[in-house]
């Protein structure tokens, strides 16, 4: 939970500005009696839903949030509560656990459920259509071939699907340590990603970013923006923003975890590696840079439906 916190401000930094304009502009006009319909998968602790109200994007919307760890949803809850109040919203929960905030000229209802994207969409496929789908630094988690067609079948003609800060395979730690056994862990530590399962299933792909627009055009999906959303790390004459030490101290405890005992890499060089980058976050020297994408997409609708928030 600390990690996701952590990394809220290297996102804010890595955000593609003009896919997000693009978003914004292609929205459909929302009113009391017909809100926007947004679902978020992998919602986490609620910071997309956060910035897209401290950016006024909704003014009438029912904003739908699942995550399969209910402990994320919990803190969502909490940390919403306590930014809607920050900035003048009137925020209470109904019986049914719906977060309602109002104030002038905006009503936004958020439901948050814990459940499996799978379980999701096999039950809500043909029940309901979403007008935006968005997949935060989602889609290189899952096996996209078969996953992306059941979350598209979620999104009505002409409704719009964003997929911000989907890793594009390129992992770069700096200052080198040693160059050839740098390049052997990025090489592995995709790998490992690529080869990941998780109950029973492929999930994951390092190169999902690229991967991702031929998928949403077999899908029947336009891709109307795209964009670089690197995440780019390091330390000023302060040292690291925010809690930005601790993201790195993470992403590299991830790496030790994920290559410890590979075959492909000497136990003892690896253990000093991780022992030697952990250090240089302590001294404010580690710079890190991971490769993503932005993509903006639409669901091919007939001709009449509304383009750009424009009938």
């Amino acid at each position: 939970m600390r990690y996701l916190a952590a990394k809220w401000s290297v996102d804010d930094r890595a955000l593609n500005w003009q896919v997000w304009q693009r978003l914004v502009a292609a929205l459909p006009r929302a009113t009391t009696e017909q809100p926007l319909h947004i679902l978020e998968v992998g919602a986490g602790i609620g910071s997309m839903v956060q910035r897209l109200l401290a950016d006024n994007v909704f003014t009438h919307a029912t904003y739908t949030a699942i995550d399969k760890a209910p402990a994320l949803l919990t803190e969502a809850h909490r940390g919403l509560f306590q930014w809607a109040d920050d900035r003048g919203f009137q925020a209470d929960k109904d019986l049914q656990g719906k977060l309602h905030f109002r104030r002038l000229g905006q009503h936004i209802t958020i439901e948050t459920e814990a459940i499996d994207v799978a379980h999701f969409m096999a039950r809500e496929h043909g029940r309901r259509a979403w007008d935006l789908l968005i997949g935060q630094a989602f889609l290189d988690l899952i096996d996209m071939p078969t996953t992306l067609p059941g979350l598209c079948s979620l999104v009505r003609p002409g409704g719009l699907l964003y997929f911000p800060t989907t890793f594009d395979g390129d992992t770069v730690f700096q200052p080198e340590s040693d160059a050839e056994f740098d390049r052997a862990i990025e090489a592995c530590y995709h790998r490992a990603i690529d080869e990941r399962v998780l109950d029973g299933k492929p999930s994951g792909d390092s190169r999902a970013g690229r991967r991702l627009l031929a998928y949403l055009r077999t899908a029947a999906v336009d891709v109307l923006a795209a964009g670089g959303s690197d995440w780019v790390v390091f330390a000023g004459a302060n040292g690291y923003p925010a809690d930005e030490a601790y993201f790195l101290h993470d992403i590299i405890h991830t790496i030790d975890l994920v290559l410890t005992g590979h075959p492909h890499l000497d136990a003892e060089r690896l253990g000093a590696w991780v022992a030697q980058r952990h250090a240089q976050i302590e001294q404010g020297a580690l710079v890190y840079i991971a490769h993503q994408l932005d993509v903006l997409g639409r669901m091919t609708a007939p001709m009449g439906e509304e383009q750009d928030g424009k009938p």
